[in-house]
């Protein structure tokens, strides 16, 4: 029988680990508890704490609250979100993680500096994402979102640059989006780059290719709206095309087990433990 093994670097980094384990403290304490925004990027685990009583809500849900609590997850909020708190009597859980809170008071910053030069803050990051648009609100939504080297192109080479990336990307991409700039920078303008991707995905690569290649085959667990899953799903396609991304047991292609002496199961942070060890059960029933 084939061997399955859960990669045991895999699943929640510290950020996510705090704001679930302030969602559960509050739940126990009773009364109703809001959150904006699901508090991970993975459904399975949104449907946990739902059960336990957590009340998802939207921003134009949040705007109409009065009088209430409401928990803030990891990715972080733009400073309005606090605005809307203080105007509408809303308790705030800050659960947003200090990586990203350390960022945002570097861009917010950089942004106030008086100084007498015209200058472009960019944002290596996806447009739209929770912890993006939270680091787009530190410059009154006047920061440069730029996703791939071809977005590049619409920055202005005559300007001064600062560049910073949303926490979860890829060092490679960043790297190449910093190449790309020194190219075209005009040499009467300065460009500083802050490499502000955080350590907790980015050290997990090596492990995650390291542990990809040594298994025939590869389910990587996690929510489809995971920025970091996405990236080291990547990363894991790299060095093993049988890799396979999936958010639950329902979704494993039983036909793949057939050639695979050993299976990994691995995962992004947004991924719990839990649900990588039912998937583990969920492959060895079948193995039977």
């Amino acid at each position: 029988m084939a061997k399955v093994e859960i990669d045991e670097e895999s699943g929640f980094c510290f950020g996510v680990v705090t704001a679930i384990n302030k969602a559960e403290e509050e739940l126990a304490k009773g009364g109703t508890l809001y959150c904006l925004g699901d508090i991970v990027h993975n459904s399975r685990e949104v449907e946990r704490l739902k059960a336990m009583g957590l009340i998802t809500i939207n921003h134009e849900e949040f705007n109409q609250l009065h009088n209430a609590k409401v928990l803030l997850r990891a990715h972080g909020e733009p400073p309005e979100t606090y605005d809307i708190a203080r105007r509408n009597n809303i308790e705030i859980i800050d659960a947003t993680c200090p990586v990203v809170l350390r960022l945002q008071k570097k861009i917010k910053q950089e942004y106030v500096r008086e100084d007498s030069r015209d200058k472009q803050i960019v944002i290596y990051g996806k447009n739209g994402h929770a912890e993006v648009l939270g680091l787009v609100g530190q410059t009154t939504g006047k920061a440069i979102v730029v996703e791939k080297q071809e977005e590049a192109r619409k920055l202005d080479f005559s300007k001064d640059i600062r560049l910073y990336s949303q926490t979860t990307k890829s060092l490679d991409g960043f790297q190449n989006i910093v190449k790309y700039i020194e190219r075209h920078i005009s040499p009467e303008v300065t460009f500083e780059s802050y490499d502000t991707i955080c350590r907790q995905v980015a050290n997990r690569i090596p492990n995650i290719r390291k542990f990809a290649a040594s298994h025939d085959l590869i389910f990587f667990v996690s929510g489809k709206k995971s920025s970091n899953g996405k990236m080291l799903f990547s990363e894991c396609k790299k060095v093993n095309a049988n890799s396979h991304l999936i958010d639950s047991a329902e979704e494993i292609d039983s036909s793949l087990l057939a050639n695979a002496n050993s299976i990994g199961v691995c995962g992004a942070t947004s991924t719990p433990k839990w649900l990588m060890e039912e998937i583990s059960k969920a492959i060895k029933s079948k193995l039977k």
